[in-house]
């Protein structure tokens, strides 16, 4: 039987998380579990391209973990970890960096968008930060990477870099990665406008489901969901809310949205999103539960970070060992101390 291959995935642990996270993310993740070797992570060291308050990255990094375990993430099948307890992360991005061009940086389409905002104080860290998720990728030897469309640039990104490095010193320096995109639940969109991702800074319009909200919350926002014109229940891309609520029920339930349609015959858009909340609601129950049980005992949770942390860096460790002796580092690196 041959190994399988390596899958890696991580969220930031900014705000809190959204049920866009948890269906283009989380819930796949628990599925491919089973068909790769995979490692997920709480993406801490990203989130600080924005300025974060500390306590509050801590408690939602906490939130994160116990999210990905409530959800169905089974350690005995994939590891769990958070990226700054592996210090691999941060050494494997300086090196990429000097195999990077200031060219292909600047035309990432989220720093030109992100930079927009930050006027003449863009931090070199959201310039750079494509290169540390290059890092995360390589330092795994990961094959797939789950992405959503918007994070493809990314991926080609780190893929270029892999070649590069390859292309000097050897085709065995580092394993090439594929993005790996799911077709069903892959891009949830803002429940107030559409036609825009969901995201984890929506708050204040109501846009975004989120992953502690209660019933009666989920319930209101869904209820106040944008439906476009027209009363029937039809999938048209002239009818963009409609289609992101078939679309969650679709990939909460495992339906088609061909299959779904029918049920909606001679029904109004109040029936759909009555009826999409009591789907979301009963999917994330029991997640909800489960996760405010494992955040009260921090310290069951820490233990399986450190578990979580000692094998990762164990991975990372054999790939940056290679990639030093490649570049003409001297041996004799300090390992770890576990």
């Amino acid at each position: 039987m041959s190994e399988k291959s390596i899958l890696l995935s991580g969220i930031k642990p900014t705000n809190s998380l959204t049920l866009g996270n948890y269906i283009g993310a989380i819930k796949n993740w628990v599925s491919l579990q089973h068909d790769f070797r995979c490692f997920f992570f709480c993406v801490d060291m990203h989130s600080i391209t924005v300025r974060q308050e500390p306590e509050k990255l801590r408690e939602s990094s906490w939130f994160a973990i116990a999210t990905y375990l409530a959800a169905g993430i089974d350690l005995k099948h994939a590891n769990v970890f958070v990226q700054s307890h592996v210090p691999h992360h941060a050494e494997m991005a300086w090196v990429l960096n000097c195999f990077s061009y200031m060219g292909e940086l600047s035309r990432m389409t989220q720093f030109k968008d992100k930079s927009q905002k930050s006027g003449n104080n863009i931090q070199v860290g959201l310039f750079d930060y494509p290169v540390l998720m290059a890092a995360d990728i390589l330092l795994y030897d990961a094959k797939a990477v789950p992405v959503g469309e918007d994070q493809r640039q990314h991926i080609e990104l780190t893929r270029d870099i892999a070649v590069r490095m390859n292309g000097i010193y050897g085709e065995d320096t580092f394993v090439v990665p594929e993005p790996f995109i799911p077709t069903v639940g892959a891009r949830i969109m803002d429940l107030q406008n559409p036609l825009t991702k969901m995201g984890k800074s929506n708050s204040a319009s109501g846009g975004a489901v989120y992953l502690n909200d209660s019933p009666k919350e989920i319930l209101k926002k869904i209820k106040k969901a944008t439906t476009d014109s027209g009363t029937e229940v039809t999938l048209s891309d002239d009818k963009p809310g409609v289609k992101n609520l078939l679309t969650i029920q679709s990939a909460i339930t495992g339906k088609s949205i061909e299959d779904i349609l029918p049920t909606y015959e001679g029904k109004m858009y109040g029936h759909l999103k009555v009826e999409t909340a009591e789907i979301v609601v009963e999917e994330l129950r029991p997640i909800q539960e489960r996760t405010q049980e494992l955040l009260n005992d921090k310290a069951e949770l820490a233990r399986i970070l450190a578990d979580g942390a000692e094998k990762a860096a164990e991975h990372a460790e054999k790939t940056l060992s290679r990639v030093y002796a490649k570049i003409g580092f001297i041996p004799g690196r300090l390992k770890p101390q576990k």
